[in-house]
């Protein structure tokens, strides 16, 4: 299939969506790819861009749809790239390595796919070539992609065990029934317990029913549990202290939950 080549005005106002994107401006890149979707809706470039859009809303199921037919868009190393990312929000981990292995292959310097392919390879049980990518990525851009802090599993108990004993009192009282576990990575099965799947980069998860759904009829003895996602902590912190902070934020957003916050109240409390 052969499409009609857009037109400048129509590149501008593609620029002009990734330019909102950049910025976090999810309101201005609909108001900018609104008349491309009317238009050119199926143009490769116009679904390369609108898949964009739908993964930094979190519908990646919607940013794959979108993909499709889109392999003819001016830049294929990026397109695979963009459906790695896709495939990986959706818990497609295969999937997710093999665009990105494509991508790479066109583009071997991108520092961005090589963080991919260590995330997806953690995901898949790799370590090895979890660690060889994420050096990749650092050594072309340091200041983007900062190697994961290292801190041994024993070492990192202990900072869980300090964060939490300066969680507050009435926080602590609640961990008492629900315990802190840490595990190294979030399962399949944990992200895709939920329609959509849960981001695989998530730091920490409830598991269990929150207090306002309890009731006298509840089976005693089956708490729920908080789960700390160790790999995905230390991917995110630059150091000691920056971890021990983002977990008791982790432990204090997941009690929420427990409590029975939504999203928009643990925004509002500064816990999302």
């Amino acid at each position: 299939m052969t499409f009609e080549t857009l037109t400048e005005t129509e590149w501008t106002q593609i620029e002009r969506v990734w330019n909102a994107l950049d910025e976090g401006d999810l309101e201005n890149a609909h108001r900018a790819l609104a008349p491309l979707e009317r238009k050119r809706r199926d143009h490769p470039d116009v679904r390369v861009v609108a898949a964009a859009v739908a993964l930094d809303e979190g519908d990646a199921a919607a940013a794959l749809e979108r993909l499709e037919g889109a392999e003819r868009s001016a830049d294929p190393a990026f397109f695979f790239y963009l459906r790695a990312r896709a495939h990986y929000d959706d818990c497609g981990f295969e999937e997710a390595r093999g665009d990105a292995q494509r991508s790479l292959a066109i583009l071997p310097d991108a520092p961005e796919v090589h963080d991919l392919i260590s995330r997806i390879a953690e995901h898949l049980g790799d370590p090895a070539t979890a660690a060889e990518h994420a050096a990749e990525a650092n050594d072309i851009d340091p200041e983007a992609f900062p190697m994961p802090l290292e801190v041994d599993d024993d070492a990192f108990d202990r900072v869980v065990k300090s964060s939490l004993a300066e969680l507050p009192g009435a926080v602590k009282k609640h961990l008492e029934e629900w315990p802190v576990i840490v595990d190294p990575l979030p399962t399949r099965e944990m992200l895709t317990a939920e329609q959509p799947p849960l981001s695989p980069d998530l730091l920490g998860l409830f598991v269990g029913r929150h207090l306002m759904e309890r009731s006298y009829a509840d089976v005693p003895g089956t708490p729920g549990t908080i789960h700390l996602f160790r790999r995905n902590l230390l991917r995110t912190c630059a150091d000691r202290e920056e971890l021990e902070q983002e977990i008791r934020t982790t432990v204090l957003h997941e009690v929420g939950h427990l409590l029975g916050l939504d999203e928009d109240d643990l925004e509002e409390w500064g816990l999302a």
